[in-house]
């Protein structure tokens, strides 16, 4: 008879992905192993072998998790407009550095298959801000609405890349700017 799935399975899996995020992160994933991924979750290999048959399917849960948490938290919010969008944008950016590193610099390590669907994900959060920001712009042609969507995540990646905790401005006032920033930027093009 095989075994249950242990009641702590998820929270274990959560654990797993954060820790591993982290240490691919610090480390870049095509440099990391899963030997060490392990040793810095304070497991054995094999557990992470339990839940993931290799480096590439850990990588694959970490950024689909945290890729499809944060376009739910997009399509959520999407009817407070673009700066409801910017908020939640945000607020899903915090404590998730190491994900959003690895989002940005390892998801081509992955094989097409894998890429694929996460890609797909990506170009939901894009599809949502280009939906947002029609409102505010119906007449803007699909190639500038494009590029202004890219631009709000440059803004917002800002934060990630280079705001430091404890300086300058909180999250919430730093949404609030580049809402304002973007609207009046928006009102010009």
């Amino acid at each position: 008879m095989p075994r249950g799935i242990a009641r702590d399975h998820d929270d274990k899996r959560r654990a797993l992905r954060k820790g591993a995020a982290a240490y691919f992160a610090r480390h870049g994933f095509d440099r990391a192993s899963m030997t060490g991924a392990a040793r810095h979750c304070g497991v054995s290999k094999a557990l992470i072998y339990h839940y993931h048959d290799s480096k590439e399917a850990l990588l694959f849960d970490i950024l689909e998790t945290h890729l499809g948490a944060l376009a739910q938290a997009v399509e959520a919010a999407a009817p407070g407009g673009l700066r409801g969008l910017i908020r939640v944008t945000l607020d899903e950016y915090a404590d998730a550095d190491a994900e959003h590193k690895l989002q940005l610099e390892a998801l081509s390590a992955l094989p097409a298959e894998m890429r694929a669907p996460l890609i797909a994900i990506q170009r939901r959060l894009v599809a949502s801000m280009c939906a947002a920001i029609a409102t505010e712009r119906p007449d803007l042609p699909p190639d500038r609405l494009r590029a202004a969507a890219m631009t709000v995540f440059g803004i917002l990646n800002w934060f990630y890349m280079w705001h430091r905790p404890g300086k300058g401005l909180d999250r919430a006032t730093y949404a609030a700017l580049a809402a304002d920033f973007v609207e009046g930027g928006l009102a010009r093009i």
